[in-house]
Formats: structure tokens, sequence, C-alpha cells
């Protein structure tokens, strides 16, 4: 199989770019750490940085002037996503009209700090703008298309990878029959890939879905699709695993499912992680999945969802690292221990992870996305 990065090797050139500006922005703030040094860090994101990955938080902008909130934030991770801020209600909440206020904000923080940016999400069935909702046939495509230009290309140049498309899959593996798949019928993800990729030539394009955590029918049908795109060199180059986990979750594919998504010649990203639960139980779940992603080469990094449990979508279950008070939990040291774990592993192996210089993993910019629930 042909991977993408031999398809459209100008893409890869222009993420190589942005790659060196991130490193040096780590460099600056003291973030940056590599394979083969003398000490384990004593960080989150320092420490996936030693393998060349990222270890981000999704956040949400009215917090960061929280001094706990940003200074944990701060401390811990290399990498943010948006909650909500880049969705297409808060993004254009009237036709042609954009507000980019809640993620320029968290553009800004980000580079601030040397951190990356994954953009989430440009095209998903919830959280549409209401004036989306009475649109048919090709008024809802253009309106599709538009704001997937308006948006990718307003963040150009500053977004590691874009949600492209968000959750399309049912369970049983077929297409989720929301407003743009009746109306526009199975063109629809394709064309939201194509407008992206005009959009933003230098973004890694990735499919973004939940209960893919194992080899199901829902992962099956989305590998499928990327098979599929990647056979007639449709822009995709990863797909992101959004693991909204419990402590009893069954993890016994989780590594395979995502080693072979690998196969295939994309990116896999661990997109919205929370592990309801607690104590060693929680700890358990979380070392699983890190170990999972740092197993696989092709495995870039991995967001929890949030910064702590206190403003989780699901506090009530306590599923983050960090508790209501910004203490580090049990399941903290588990995933610390696996990254660390993963550089020491990884001494003398060269700067490659995955192959040549445009397959292999390399550090983007700034990252973001939007998305508070799954």
């Amino acid at each position: 199989m042909t991977s993408t990065s031999e398809k459209r090797p100008a893409r890869h050139r222009a993420r190589t770019a942005v790659a060196a500006l991130t490193s040096a922005g780590l460099a600056a703030t003291g973030m940056l750490a590599f394979a083969g040094s003398a000490h384990a860090a004593d960080t989150l994101g320092a420490a996936a940085e030693q393998s060349g990955r990222y270890y981000g938080a999704a956040i949400a902008p009215q917090f960061l002037g929280e001094a706990d909130y940003a200074s944990t934030l701060n401390r811990e991770f290399n990498s943010v996503v948006a909650e909500n801020a880049m969705k297409w209600d808060a993004t254009e909440p009237s036709r042609g009209q954009f507000n980019f206020s809640g993620g320029d904000e968290i553009v800004s923080h980000a580079r601030s700090q040397g951190m990356e940016v994954r953009g989430h999400t440009l095209v998903w069935h919830s959280q549409q703008p209401s004036w989306v909702g009475g649109l048919g046939g090709n008024d809802l495509r253009q309106a599709m298309l538009s704001h997937i230009d308006g948006v990718a290309g307003h963040f150009a140049g500053q977004i590691s990878s874009w949600d492209v498309v968000n959750e399309a899959f049912e369970w049983d593996g077929s297409r989720r029959q929301s407003n743009l798949q009746q109306q526009l019928g199975d063109g629809w993800i394709e064309e939201a890939f194509r407008a992206a990729d005009a959009a933003d030539p230098s973004a890694k394009l990735c499919y973004n879905d939940y209960g893919t955590d194992g080899i199901n029918a829902k992962s099956d049908g989305i590998y499928a699709m990327v098979e599929d795109f990647l056979a007639r060199g449709v822009p995709i180059d990863c797909v992101g695993f959004q693991s909204h986990l419990a402590s009893n979750s069954d993890l016994s594919t989780y590594r395979s499912n995502l080693q072979r998504f690998a196969d295939l010649g994309v990116d896999v990203e661990i997109t919205e992680l929370d592990v309801g639960g607690s104590g060693a139980a929680q700890a358990n779940v979380y070392r699983a999945v890190t170990e999972a992603c740092v197993a696989v080469s092709r495995c870039t990094g991995v967001t929890v969802w949030g910064v702590t449990d206190k403003y989780s979508w699901r506090s009530d279950e306590s599923p983050l690292l960090f508790d209501g008070n910004y203490q580090k939990k049990e399941a903290y040291q588990a995933v610390l221990d696996v990254l660390n774990g993963a550089s020491a592993e990884g001494e003398g192996e060269g700067e490659s992870r995955g192959g040549d210089e445009a397959t292999a993993y390399q550090p983007a910019t700034w990252r973001e996305s939007g998305h508070a629930t799954p």
C-alpha cells in the first residue's frame, strides 16, 4: 500500500518546516528533551518529547485565567486542543460570519509556551449552528466547504493536525445517518478532507471517533474507509482514537488495533483520553493505553480530555490525571513511568521512529481542537 507521505510529499515538507519551529520553541522554554538523556523527565510533556511524541490536554480559554489551571497546563503538557472553541457553532454562529476569538486565545497561549495545537473539529453532526439544520443538498455542501475553508484557512500553519471529520460512523460500522450523510451521500467525508487539504496543506488531516478502542465492527468500518482513501489518493494522514474509558474497559485488542491502522500508512493519535475510576484500577488503564501508544511507532501522542477533574465533562467519575485540587493521582505516575521508559528503550535507535524523514513522526508547531463531549 502506498503511504500518504509518498503520494503528497509537499504536505510533509510543509509539516517539517512547522516542526522545526516547534522544536525551537520547546527548546527556548526548556521543554525539549532527547532520548538517551541521563535523567528521567519529571513532567508528562517532557517525558513524551523524549521519544518524539506529545502529551496534551483539551482546554477551554475561560479557565486560562485560573492560576492553578494555567500553571498545571504549562508545566505538564506540550500540546493542547480546544474543547469547544473551534467547533462549527463557536466559529461560525451565523453563515459567513466567523468568530475566532476563543481559538485565537488558545493558539496564542500555546505559542507563548512552545506547545503544539491540535485542531478539533471541522465537521461534526453535533454542535452545528442552528442555521445549518435547515440546509439541504448543494446548499449544505457549499456551507460545509466554506466553513472548512474559513476555519482551516484562518489557522493555517498554526495547527499540527486537524480532526477534519468527527464521529461519522455507527457502532455496526455503517455511516451515521446525520444531516450530512442524508443530504450529501457517501462522498461528503472525502469532500471534507480534500477541502481541508486545500485550506491548510501543512496540517496533518485526521478522522476521529469514539468506541474504536479495539478491533470491532465500528473500527472495521473506519479501517475500510481509510484503506479506500489511501488507495485513491484522498488526503488523510492520521486516525484519532478518542478512548473515553472505564476502569474495567476491555483493552485486549487496543494495541493491535492501533498497529493495523499504522500499518496502512497513517499516523494514529489518542485524542480524548479519560478513564472513569480511581486508584490502581484507573492507573492500570492509563498505563495500558500509554504502553500501547509507545509500542506503535506511528502513534504520535496522547491527549487527555481536560486538565482537572473539576472541569471534566465526566467530573462525577474523576477521570483525569489531576483531581479537583490539581493534585497528581496514581494514574499520573503510571503514565510518567511509561513515557520515561519509552525514552530509555529508544536510546541508540537513531532519529527516525517510522522509516525515512517523510514518514517518521516529527513534532509539529502548535495544536488546537474543540470538543468537550464525545
